[in-house]
């Protein structure tokens, strides 16, 4: 007796009924940590306390401030910008920062997907390459301010997730 397509999936069937996707609380969860570990590493980096996130530094307005209404997108888009000016410092305090926030972008693009809103992939500075004579002028005034930017914009998204974001 042959067994076609159908006898095979029933027999798989039991298999196939007791996998169950990451629930979506587990991903938030996940996504509200890895904040939280992110805004404690930069606390560790000790000269990112002398600034002030809202203080406006000339020559460094394309590293973003605080976002009004933050989406899930636009907090991908804000991520990946910040994520192109760290990778840029060449600075080994922010290697490990800019690792969490690919990670942080991926768990934001998987809340995004349960909530059937796929988020393209953002992507940095457009006239980014343009800016590289400021950063080698002011290497650590950059990393001094983006980190204290980047801080007061994760701690904004950490509220924000507690409201349920939109696409």
């Amino acid at each position: 007796m042959r067994c076609g397509p159908l006898c095979r999936f029933l027999w798989l069937w039991p298999y196939l009924s007791c996998v169950e996707a990451v629930p979506i609380r587990k991903v938030q969860d996940d996504t509200k940590t890895l904040i939280k570990t992110i805004v404690a590493r930069i606390n560790d980096i000790s000269h990112t306390q002398s600034v002030s996130s809202k203080q406006r530094v000339a020559g460094l307005d394309f590293i973003p401030g605080l976002q009004p209404v933050l989406s899930l997108s636009r907090m991908d888009q804000t991520l990946a910008i910040y994520q192109q000016i760290l990778n840029s410092l060449h600075s080994r305090n922010v290697v490990q920062i800019s690792n969490d926030l690919e990670n942080l972008r991926d768990l934001l693009h998987l809340l995004a997907s349960s909530k059937s809103c796929p988020l393209p992939r953002a992507r940095g500075l457009e006239t980014f390459e343009s800016l590289g004579g400021v950063l080698e002028a002011s290497l650590y005034s950059t990393e001094v301010v983006a980190l204290s930017r980047l801080q007061a914009a994760l701690q904004d998204m950490l509220r924000r997730l507690d409201l349920s974001p939109g696409c």
